[in-house]
Parts: structure tokens; sequence; C-alpha cells
């Protein structure tokens, strides 16, 4: 269903969605939709296949996404704190921000409200 280019600032909500990727792509180079849905598409599962096969995703001047192993701990149910809970180990994902980026975030304005 494509969009008209005014659409894109009015489907912005506090999130940043694939949608709105496909929007942004749109208003700013004119390719259809379907095509951009599925490039983005690709380019997700090729970054969700490469952390789930153990590589690391190097996205360079943004980031670099990593799967990193927690380890098994005993936690505390607030409720009742006096029984232990055991967490188990369990994979997640790290992302530490490229130069690039962490130079944009240094002009990012902290006491203004997130939008």
């Amino acid at each position: 269903m494509p969009l008209s280019i005014n659409t894109y600032e009015t489907a912005m909500s506090n999130n940043l969605t694939k949608r709105d990727i496909v929007i942004k792509i749109f208003t700013e180079k004119g390719y259809p939709q379907k095509h951009i849905r599925e490039s983005v598409q690709m380019t997700l599962d090729a970054i969700s296949e490469a952390l789930l096969s153990g590589r690391d995703v190097e996205l360079r001047n943004f980031g670099v996404f990593q799967v990193q192993v927690r380890k098994s701990r005993v936690g505390r149910n607030p409720n009742r704190p006096e029984t232990d809970v055991i967490i188990p180990k369990r994979a997640v994902i790290k992302f530490k921000a490229g130069k690039e980026l962490k130079a944009k975030l240094k002009s990012y304005d902290v006491e203004k409200p997130a939008q």
C-alpha cells in the first residue's frame, strides 16, 4: 500500500519501525515500496542469521552487534525475598556504538524528553 510523500512525518511514532524505514527511503529516493520492504527485510534477515551462527555484525560508522552469553545467577523474588530464584544462563545481543554514532550522540540533548 503506497503512501504519499507527506505521510512519512505522520507515520512516525516514538519507535522507529521497519515501516518507518521503508517510508523514509521511499520519500527520499522514490523507489517502489515493495522493493524497499524486501531489501530492508533481507538486510535484517542477514543480520539475524549472522548473529545466530555466532558471527559478529559490524556496520562501519554505526556499530557492532555481538551475541554474549550471560552466566546463570541467583535472583530474588521481591514478593518473597527469602526464596532464591535461579536465573539460567542465556544468550543476549550486545550493541557497541561506532565512532561516528558516538560522535553524534555527544550532541544529544539529554534534558529533552524522548519523543
